[in-house]
């Protein structure tokens, strides 16, 4: 195997290796304090960053090995249709051709499929401790209830805001249809004079 193909196997071990860690059974304060240190530490940030940059590369791998596996699929359907005759040494070549490629492609795929696994469990389990959390200060209620009590109150403070500029509306309306009739009445009355 080649020096980059042994690079592309070693972060497939460490992603398998990462999400196994992810998944175990681990009491919850553990599993909070482990997730917390991996979302906020900088040297995991840098990590994640490099990860990123050598799948990129793995992308790139990945579509080569699939080239070359069609092109040996391809050589080895010419070869066949050829019907020419073939030693054993040619069949054995070609085998272990195709088998390197299929191997190569393998190789990247799965390493990509599972980095796109441990970034979605990744962000589920910090999502799932989240809710935990909030769940739990839920069920302590002292927060909780004070807040609906405040909110409440906020609440028929606004209420009685809204009924009383709706009463000053009112009058006001008033106000200004009678000022609207007496100036209809000074002008229609002094039209009338001309």
């Amino acid at each position: 195997m080649t020096l980059y193909y042994s690079l592309v196997f070693a972060l497939l071990t460490f992603e398998i290796g990462t999400f196994l860690v992810l998944v175990a059974p681990m009491p919850f304060t553990v599993k909070q304090k482990f997730m917390k240190f991996l979302a906020t530490n900088p040297y995991v940030a840098k990590l994640q960053y490099s990860l990123k940059i050598s799948l990129i590369f793995t992308g790139i791998l990945f579509f080569d090995a699939v080239q070359r596996m069609l092109r040996v699929v391809q050589e080895g359907q010419a070869a066949k249709s050829g019907q020419a005759v073939q030693d054993v040494r040619s069949e054995t070549t070609f085998a272990a051709r195709k088998f390197y490629a299929q191997r190569n492609v393998y190789l990247t795929g799965f390493t990509l499929f599972l980095s796109l696994i441990l970034s979605r469990v990744f962000s589920i389990i910090l999502d799932l401790i989240q809710t935990q959390e909030e769940l739990q200060a839920v069920k302590k209620g002292g927060s909780a209830s004070e807040d609906v009590t405040t909110l409440k109150s906020r609440l028929e403070s606004k209420d009685r805001e809204i009924a009383n500029l709706i009463r000053q509306g009112k009058a006001n309306n008033a106000v200004l249809d009678d000022l609207a009739d007496s100036q209809n009445a000074a002008q229609g009355g002094s039209k009338k004079t001309n």
